[in-house]
């Protein structure tokens, strides 16, 4: 059943990525805001878990995602910014922050991953990391093994409540 999926699974990556590679940004963050994948797969194996919050599309929150990570939803959309708003407003300003995406290349195409930032700026957080995804999920952190759950549509529709 699982390879019956597959190639639906990349069809629908492939989509993402190229709906990811139409987008114009600029970065909000300072270069010292970046935080690398194996400094954050340490911090969790270590037991000190920052609040790590998913602003990617739900089908990738629900396929995997990083170990303990809330989902927001993409913050391309309005609906995505509300559901950051709701999840982070409990929080401590001062809350250690690691929002991330990974749909597509973060450098110049992520549709999510600079709405995410600025919304939490915007409401005052003042320790907010991104996670540095040059590449994608896959690539920059799934295929190195680094601390990761299978996701699931209770899963998603908690996190986003």
């Amino acid at each position: 059943m699982l390879e019956h999926m597959r190639p639906m699974r990349f069809a629908l990556f492939t989509l993402i990525a190229t709906l990811c590679l139409s987008q114009e940004v600029s970065d909000p963050w300072p270069a010292a805001s970046l935080l690398e994948p194996a400094a954050l797969a340490s911090e969790l194996q270590s037991g000190k878990s920052p609040n790590v919050i998913c602003v990617a599309f739900p089908n990738l929150y629900k396929a995997k995602h990083i170990v303990h990570a809330s989902f927001a939803g993409p913050t391309s959309k309005p609906e995505g910014i509300e559901a950051l708003k709701k999840l982070a407003d409990p929080l401590p300003r001062d809350a250690d922050l690691v929002i991330y995406c990974g749909c597509c290349p973060m450098a110049t195409k992520c549709p999510n991953i600079r709405p995410a930032y600025r919304t939490l700026k915007e409401m005052g957080f003042t320790n907010i990391r991104v996670l540095h995804l040059p590449t994608n999920m896959h690539d920059d952190w799934y295929s190195k093994d680094y601390p990761s759950e299978a996701g699931s549509d209770a899963a998603a529709a908690r996190s986003s409540n």
